[in-house]
């Protein structure tokens, strides 16, 4: 199957109001800033959305909570070298955090994408972070209940692609997008370059088409990093 779609808009249109989004990336690395952009052109509201941090500057998923798209995040880093978005509506009250330890972040992911719902960790026990969860003891040592992760919809930066939708990574871009590939019901990829089928030697795909939908091409993608320097805004 073909999963090739020819522009950002059509690649976001199902992403309706409500909807749980999951946003690959580590700050910049892997963020699909493209993709998020398109998705504020549609303006969806009432979303939930789960990434790594909590946006930056006024681009990406920044740009979404300035928007007044995003109901709740739950994320490691609500703070960032500019965290003026997220900070202004969440003391003015207008979306909630849950705030998630990174491996634990990560871990719930990974549990939603291979079926597991619940696993204990040793992190956050006797925290604020515990309260209202399960507690268990093993082998004397105390741990927390954390409950998997999934999402309606995943969308990510990826390298290459094929049509089936094989991905590769660039190195460090790779951190939780695979995971979220395989948590959401759909996943929503950009890449920097489409090859046909066979064109990725097998033993290079991170994630395998089966956990992919759709697929864009965007040959020069934009840098977070280099796009806040700049003084970049989008609206």
């Amino acid at each position: 199957m073909n999963k090739i779609i020819g522009n950002l808009a059509d690649a976001v249109s199902e992403i309706g109001d409500g909807a749980t989004v999951m946003i690959g990336g580590f700050g910049g690395s892997g963020a699909p800033i493209e993709l998020i952009h398109a998705l504020i052109d549609k303006r969806p509201k009432d979303l939930t959305v789960i990434n790594n941090n909590a946006g930056n500057g006024r681009i990406g998923i920044a740009a979404m909570i300035d928007a007044g798209m995003v109901r709740k995040m739950i994320c490691s880093f609500p703070k960032s070298s500019d965290p003026r978005a997220f900070t202004e509506k969440y003391l003015a009250g207008e979306i909630e955090l849950e705030l998630v330890p990174q491996g634990t972040l990560a871990e719930r992911i990974r549990a939603g994408g291979a079926g597991i719902p619940a696993f204990y960790t040793p992190t956050a026990y006797g925290t604020e972070l515990a309260e209202g969860k399960a507690i268990a003891e093993f082998d004397g040592r105390h741990y927390v209940q954390e409950r998997w992760l999934k999402a309606d919809f995943a969308i990510v930066k990826a390298h290459v692609a094929d049509n089936y939708g094989n991905l590769t990574y660039n190195k460090a871009g790779r951190n939780f997008n695979p995971l979220m590939c395989m948590a959401a019901a759909k996943t929503i990829v950009q890449v920097s370059k489409v090859v046909e089928a066979g064109g990725i030697d097998p033993e290079h795909v991170v994630t395998p088409g089966i956990f992919v939908d759709r697929v864009v091409e965007v040959p020069n993608p934009q840098q977070e990093e280099e796009m806040i320097r700049a003084g970049v805004v989008y609206i």
